[in-house]
């Protein structure tokens, strides 16, 4: 279904000049986009809605036919957001200056671990199917359970998903906001001091702030301890991938990360500015184009279903400001 909506737009857009879009294809693509993502509107917003579909319509279309970029954007569920709207409700790193903290628990033998060509975490079964955070800002909640389902899954054998509503409500003390942001180091901190996380099924997602309920449920999954990557070092996290996957910050505040859909991103417009956790779970090269495979948590409809490669070697999006990975 996105599929042939992202084609509907394509075959739209090919006779038209700098998206120049009739008012008659504006509405026949935004009954569409209404109808494929179940959207409900008050008679109050339609109108508003719909004004920011077609600009970001034309922005998608624009983008793409300049050709300038080694990746794509498409239509999704974010259509009706502006970009402010977007980030304000889907990032949520607290990016804290914590360098001389990160020194002290910085893993210095991690390079003398055999960089493997390529690793993908997804084909060995360390990596859970891909969330959605929805509107709350915990993207660094669903960062520190990737990573811990993937130690713990290397570890045992046996991949569960973990807990995101817990680190929400109950990691507080650690200094975590719930919906208003948090680090991923200081939920693998409540994660020690707690003695575990529960499991998904037993402590489910409610994408709100809400009070601990960890008494309610058994921790399925525990670590010793973490470690930090050594700060804008792309070997020292490609030796970490090849431990297992790594919670990494970014910053995904530019335009481009709303409607991404597929390709090697490699943008000068993205800066370190470090505004959301996500997961990297391997790298590659395509085609001479060295990436980073990073799972995210804004569904499966986005990106290349629900992750985004992102170039290797230029710490592209600061992805190697601020690694770290759990150790079980």
């Amino acid at each position: 279904m996105r599929a042939s909506f992202a084609i509907v737009v394509c075959l739209l857009g090919l006779s038209l000049a700098a998206a120049s879009f009739t008012e008659d294809q504006y509405q026949l693509l935004f009954s569409k986009f209404v109808a494929q993502y179940n959207k409900k509107y008050s008679a109050d917003q339609f109108f508003y809605r719909y004004t920011v579909f077609k600009q970001n319509l034309d922005y998608i279309y624009n983008f793409n036919k300049a050709g300038n970029a080694t990746f794509k954007l498409a239509m999704n569920a974010f259509g009706d957001e502006t970009h402010e709207e977007f980030t304000a409700a889907r990032n949520g790193y607290l990016n804290l200056q914590n360098n001389y903290i990160r020194s002290q628990n910085t893993d210095k033998h991690v390079k003398k671990v055999h960089a493997a060509a390529s690793v993908d975490w997804r084909t060995k079964g360390a990596v859970t199917p891909v969330k959605d955070q929805g509107q709350c800002g915990s993207c660094w909640a669903f960062s520190t359970t990737g990573s811990v389902e993937g130690a713990h899954a290397i570890k045992t054998g046996k991949l569960v998903s973990l807990s995101e509503q817990q680190l929400v409500d109950c990691s507080s003390a650690q200094g975590n906001q719930g919906c208003n942001g948090g680090l991923m180091d200081q939920a693998f901190e409540y994660i020690i001091a707690n003695g575990g996380i529960c499991s998904e099924d037993a402590y489910q997602y409610t994408g709100q702030d809400g009070s601990c309920q960890s008494s309610t449920c058994k921790s399925v999954a525990t670590i010793s301890s973490y470690k930090d990557v050594t700060t804008m070092d792309e070997n020292a996290l490609m030796a970490a991938v090849n431990i297992g996957p790594v919670s990494i910050a970014i910053e995904a505040d530019q335009a481009c990360f709303q409607f991404y859909s597929g390709g090697v991103l490699s943008d000068p417009t993205c800066g370190t500015n470090l505004d959301h956790g996500v997961l990297v779970v391997g790298y590659g090269t395509d085609s001479g184009t060295n990436y980073w495979i990073v799972k995210n948590s804004w569904g499966s409809s986005w990106g290349e279903n629900g992750y985004i490669r992102l170039v290797r070697g230029s710490d592209e999006c600061g992805i190697a400001m601020q690694p770290s990975y759990p150790i079980v």
